[in-house]
């Protein structure tokens, strides 16, 4: 790839970061551990058999995503069935999230550290864009209802809904402890400032440009965030409420 594919790569990520960063929307939605302890038992259960006895009444097989707190759609969630929020869960390896985009509505750019995301649509129309390392391209697919798309573990990616109308996906992530990490609150918040002036090109005056972007990044959780301005222009216009 050329300068120019180089310079267009870095253009896309630094747009959607700056978007990320510019939302007013704030979320705070990191997955809460509902029974610590019934957790570990399940993990030290000697047998399967012994494991079920831990769950005596069938309803605690049974995840509701409808009925969790963080579930909404102004603007979007992501509601996870892990180790955390589901004890059942426990010691099968994988983790399933509903994915709920509202109108023009996007998860910001971020990586799973320990898992491999596939993602299905049910409905609508999502474009979604990855990238793996440092020299690859950047991925766009547009996903449809029924088209299912794959960011392998750590790859930078994010989900944006084009449309006016309210947008679902699954995701299946292969640990029960995935982690998510969301770039804009990594660089901007949680490094050292001079660390995020020389990776962003800023010279000794680029201080209170920095504090300003750190300042309007939303805080870390796995909530969804507003999107293209030009997206909910449109979307307003129609008569929709965004």
């Amino acid at each position: 790839m050329g300068s120019n594919g180089r310079m267009s790569n870095a253009s896309f990520w630094l747009g959607l970061g700056l978007l990320a960063a510019s939302s007013l929307h704030r979320v705070a939605a990191v997955d809460q551990v509902v029974d610590a302890q019934l957790v570990e038992a399940t993990m030290n259960a000697p047998t399967r058999l012994e494991r079920l006895k831990l769950y005596p009444d069938d309803n605690a097989t049974v995840f509701d995503f409808h009925e969790q707190p963080n579930y909404s759609w102004e603007p979007g969630s992501v509601v996870n069935a892990n180790r955390a929020t589901f004890p059942y869960a426990t010691g099968n390896g994988m983790t399933m999230a509903l994915l709920s985009l509202g109108p023009c509505s996007m998860l910001p750019p971020h990586f799973h550290p320990r898992a491999t995301n596939f993602v299905m649509a049910i409905n609508g129309t999502t474009d979604t864009y990855m990238i793996e390392e440092n020299g690859a391209r950047t991925v766009r697919a547009r996903l449809d209802a029924g088209k299912c798309t794959i960011f392998p573990a750590a790859s930078i990616h994010t989900m944006e809904n084009t449309g006016c109308e309210y947008t679902q996906l699954v995701s299946a992530l292969n640990s029960e402890d995935s982690g998510t990490h969301n770039l804009a609150n990594a660089l901007f918040q949680s490094l050292p400032s001079w660390i995020a002036m020389a990776a962003m090109g800023y010279n000794d005056d680029g201080s209170d440009k920095l504090n300003a972007t750190a300042g309007s990044v939303p805080p870390v959780g796995f909530g969804s965030i507003y999107g293209r301005k030009e997206c909910l222009d449109k979307c307003r216009k129609a008569g929709y409420k965004v």
